[in-house]
């Protein structure tokens, strides 16, 4: 009987494990969607926005949402550019609903 309960410990450790990979996966896609949005209010484009998007998932690897939209806001007032945070955290949930299932559609 002990093997019964081990096996399904091991099996909810798994499904664990693999539900962790996919959201830090749609988080990190949500996130560079988002800065590649941002980047376009700022003025950048092509290769600038790339890089730009490229460089803020890289900062916020492990961040709050709250630090992400904090970073994102600040971002985007060194640009003189003015946002709600309401439009800004719909922008995050609609991004992150299109990044989950990217992410568990297999893209």
């Amino acid at each position: 009987m002990s093997d019964a309960f081990q096996d399904r410990e091991n099996t909810f450790e798994k499904q664990f494990a693999n539900d962790e990979a996919i959201r830090f996966r749609a988080v990190a896609r949500r996130n560079k969607a988002v800065a590649l949005w941002v980047a376009g209010m700022k003025g950048l484009s092509g290769t600038d926005a790339e890089k730009y998007a490229d460089d803020f998932v890289g900062a916020q690897v492990g961040r709050s949402d709250d630090d992400v939209a904090a970073a994102l806001k600040a971002d985007l007032a060194r640009g003189n550019v003015d946002l709600s945070d309401h439009r800004l955290r719909k922008k995050m949930d609609e991004e992150m609903a299109e990044a989950l299932a990217s992410v568990k559609g297999g893209k």
